[in-house]
């Protein structure tokens, strides 16, 4: 019986493939001590975690576009070290199903603590809804923070979160980064990332939060398949902004050979340092002092300001227009000369601006 990969053997061909350009196949396989057959394994076994492997006779194999893995030690030296002190542990996984779910089931002791992974095998977002998670694409992050009383205004956590995501994102550069209500990051139409919050507790008492996060970093066309809303990712949005003649990654369409030559993917590390500081500092804010410092940031994000909506999912659909958030962190929308504070549902945004 043939021995199982070992995720070493595996993670060292995505190393060595990495810079994006063209590698001997009979260089690597002697690199790694293999026959070429069982590198076209190895390969096989890449393009299973989403990776975009391309093959060509007398060139060899190369990546679709370069690759640029996480690492804890590094994240942590980027981040401030105000923050980095209040971190009790900060992790990488290779591959897990799901961040939250192996938070959820981590020792509230070492909170706060994150955990990143390379690739998801079951990554989701609200509702149930899958996640697409390919191997060293996107970010995908869980923070758990567990706090000594339950916080007042808990429900509108995820909308300060959105903020701290937002912040983080337009430091990078993104400054088109809007929030769509109650978790979506969005860049015009299209999903740029989503936030899922999950917690434990009873009403009155601690109470511990697992702040589960994706962005679409670099994900290709390909990567992201039949996905069922139009999308778009931090190294489109950039090279969108930089140079206008690259096309938007929305659908899709093929456009690997442009999505190819667009700007340089993002450094991952230094986007998630930066994401995670600022998400410490909005936690750490948020139990102290609620939603309030957080709505004016909201109010200039929100993609739902002053636009027609709407609302599906939780009881009657309501359409109106939306004008903007409470304390608690519900979305007000004017309907019928009456404003009504939705906490739950889905938000469209497909009726445009209100006359």
């Amino acid at each position: 019986m043939a021995r199982p990969l070992s995720e070493d053997e595996l993670l060292r061909l995505i190393d060595a493939l990495a810079p994006g350009e063209w590698q001997s196949g009979e260089a690597l396989a002697a690199e790694a001590g293999v026959t070429r057959a069982a590198l076209a394994k190895r390969v096989t076994h890449l393009r299973e975690w989403g990776l975009q492997v391309e093959a060509e006779a007398g060139r060899g194999y190369r990546l679709a576009q370069p690759l640029q893995r996480l690492d804890a030690a590094n994240i942590r030296t980027l981040l401030p070290a105000q923050t980095s002190a209040k971190l009790r542990h900060v992790e990488v996984l290779t591959r897990t199903d799901s961040t939250n779910q192996r938070l959820l089931e981590a020792d509230s002791a070492q909170d706060p603590q994150a955990l990143f992974a390379e690739l998801q095998t079951a990554g989701r977002g609200r509702r149930g809804r899958e996640w697409r998670s390919p191997f060293g694409a996107n970010l995908y992050l869980s923070l758990a923070w567990s706090f000594p009383t339950w916080p007042p205004q808990l429900s509108a956590l995820s909308l300060a979160v959105g903020v701290a995501c937002a912040r983080a994102l337009r430091k990078a550069g993104l400054d088109q980064v809007m929030l769509k209500w109650p978790n979506d990051l969005r860049i015009g139409n299209d999903k740029l990332g989503g936030i899922l919050i999950e917690q434990r507790g009873e009403a009155g008492g601690a109470c511990r939060v697992v702040i589960g996060i994706g962005i679409n970093v670099s994900m290709s066309p390909e990567q992201a398949g039949a996905l069922g809303q139009p999308w778009t990712s931090v190294q489109a949005a950039l090279a969108s902004t930089s140079n206008s003649k690259n096309p938007p990654f929305a659908s899709s369409e093929s456009r690997s050979d442009s999505y190819r030559e667009a700007s340089a993917a993002p450094e991952r590390n230094a986007l998630a340092a930066g994401l995670l500081a600022e998400l410490i500092t909005a936690i750490t804010e948020f139990e102290t002092a609620g939603f309030t410092p957080f709505l004016h940031d909201w109010s200039t994000l929100d993609a739902t300001a002053n636009q027609q909506v709407r609302i599906e999912g939780g009881g009657e659909p309501l359409q109106g227009i939306g004008r903007g958030v409470d304390a608690q962190g519900a979305l007000i929308v004017e309907a019928q000369g009456r404003r009504h504070h939705v906490h739950a549902g889905e938000v469209s945004l497909r009726f445009g601006p209100a006359p």
